[in-house]
Formats: structure tokens, C-alpha cells, sequence
């Protein structure tokens, strides 16, 4: 008896499964160039005052410039920069 309530639940687990990846599949392009276009502003926010732009949020971004620095250089590549544009910061 457990073994069959045990098939039927993964069964009703699987089916939910598909569900929502057929029912999220054909705005999953659209939601990623929204997440991409918020997070190069986010990153663009993070690294400006290292490019000599005023930040007016320099002091809440300071902690974040470890986390960012590894995809520091997918960002500017995608912004059509090809080397880094801070001097002391050379990820390529």
C-alpha cells in the first residue's frame, strides 16, 4: 500500500513538474532580458564610481564588489567594452 501512495505521489509531483515548465516556457525569454537588463543597471550602479561617475548609492554597494567581481567581466564585455574600462581592475 506505501509503495503505491509513494508512485502516486512522485506521479503528482512529475505532472506538477511539467505543468509549470510548459506553462512558464513561452515567457521564459522575456522574463531573462528583463533579469539581464536589471542586472547590468545593478552592476552598472555597483561599478560606476570606479569608472569616475558620482554613485549615489556608493556606500550601500561597497560590500557587494567581491560578489560582483567574477561576472564584472561577462557585464562589460555585454556592454561593448572589450577590456575593463577601471585600470585597477584587470579581469581580462
Amino acid at each position: 500500500m506505501m509503495r503505491i501512495m509513494k508512485k502516486i505521489i512522485h506521479l503528482l509531483k512529475r505532472f506538477v513538474e511539467i505543468y509549470e515548465e510548459i506553462s512558464i516556457s513561452k515567457f521564459r525569454g522575456p522574463i531573462y532580458k528583463e533579469y539581464a537588463k536589471e542586472n547590468d543597471l545593478f552592476m552598472y550602479l555597483c561599478f560606476s564610481e570606479l569608472m569616475g561617475i558620482p554613485n549615489p548609492v556608493a556606500f550601500h554597494t561597497l560590500e557587494l564588489y567581491p560578489i560582483f567581481y567574477e561576472e564584472f567581466h561577462q557585464w562589460h564585455i555585454r556592454m561593448g567594452m572589450e577590456k575593463s574600462p577601471i585600470d585597477g581592475l584587470t579581469c581580462c
